[in-house]
């Protein structure tokens, strides 16, 4: 007699027909997204062993989808503990009363700061798990952009692929708007508008991401315009990131100068220690402001308000 050392689901095969707003899309990803709490690694794994066919025939997994295409999956034997937790019904109240805004396919929210918006790096849940469970209607639900993890605002979710392609696009181009709010260190000049400066990622040993500016890296532009002055000690400005870099605004402040509070990646630790001491305990970046085309026509304006620490912390520093 054959045991398990821990209880186990077997799929049975299953037929999956491509629909024309998956037409493009890469295997690997489609699958990833319709197998539902299915490993990653064992997504790949039977598309390396040639276990997937599609319309009965061998594909390797970089495969991009037609219309039509059938695709068979085989029998899939999970461990329970595979599948992902349900999440705290604390934080899905917190995500969706942060909604600001939905119809039938996009959603957008005024994300918390603190909160990651897909799990990964030792985290099991983000925002998209969170609205995975919250919308389980909306198959195709995916983030449009990302928000670093201690960043709050505007963050969209497409719920359909139509739309997610749609504002692809527009990123690519100039289409979207967006605007965030930075407690910065010192006096910003109001004259310096502009931080031009390339961009390089770097991977430290221990994992982490870091940013640098780099001749060798990525063209990088945001605007800045000054919205309110505390004396000497900090500036509350605008930014606005032209292109769309990994920490850019964060790296491009520091560059000028004027590093973010509370930025512990980037930071100036005397500012921050000071800035904490009067209740701000958070990275001040939010993004506020978003302007983006929609398919039909026309263009969707949102803002979003900061929390209520941000709003005592800049009140206790204008005393």
């Amino acid at each position: 007699m054959t045991t398990t050392s821990s209880p186990a689901i077997t799929s049975s095969v299953q037929l999956l027909e491509v629909a024309p707003d998956h037409a493009g899309q890469r295997i690997d990803n489609y699958l990833r997204a319709q197998l539902k709490g299915v490993p990653k690694t064992l997504v790949y794994r039977i598309l390396r062993k040639g276990e997937v066919r599609v319309n009965k025939g061998r594909i390797k997994p970089d495969y991009k989808l037609q219309a039509g295409d059938v695709i068979r999956v085989p029998p899939l034997r999970l461990a329970e503990r595979d599948e992902p937790a349900p999440l705290a019904q604390g934080l899905l109240e917190r995500l969706e009363a942060a909604i600001v805004y939905e119809d039938k396919a996009l959603i957008v929210l005024n994300k918390p700061a603190g909160i990651a918006v897909h799990g990964g790096s030792g985290l099991n849940y983000g925002v998209i798990e969170a609205f995975r469970q919250l919308r389980p209607e909306s198959k195709d639900i995916e983030l449009v952009h990302r928000l670093d993890r201690d960043t709050s605002g505007l963050l969209m979710i497409a719920k359909k692929r139509s739309m997610l392609r749609h504002l692809h696009e527009a990123l690519r181009g100039d289409g979207v708007d967006k605007r965030y709010l930075a407690l910065v260190r010192g006096s910003w000049p109001a004259v310096k508008k502009q931080v031009r400066a390339p961009l390089m990622k770097s991977n430290l040993r221990s994992g982490e991401r870091m940013v640098e500016v780099n001749v060798e890296g990525k063209d990088a532009l945001t605007l800045f315009r000054v919205v309110r002055r505390f004396g000497e000690f900090a500036t509350l400005v605008e930014a606005s990131p032209v292109t769309g870099r990994t920490h850019q605004i964060r790296v491009h402040a520091r560059h000028a100068g004027h590093a973010i509070a509370g930025d512990s990646k980037y930071g100036d630790d005397d500012f921050t220690r000071e800035v904490r001491e009067l209740g701000g305990k958070r990275l001040f970046l939010h993004a506020h402001a978003l302007r983006v085309p929609l398919p039909e026509g026309g263009e969707l304006k949102l803002e979003a308000p900061v929390d209520d620490m941000w709003g005592q912390t800049l009140e206790r520093l204008s005393e």
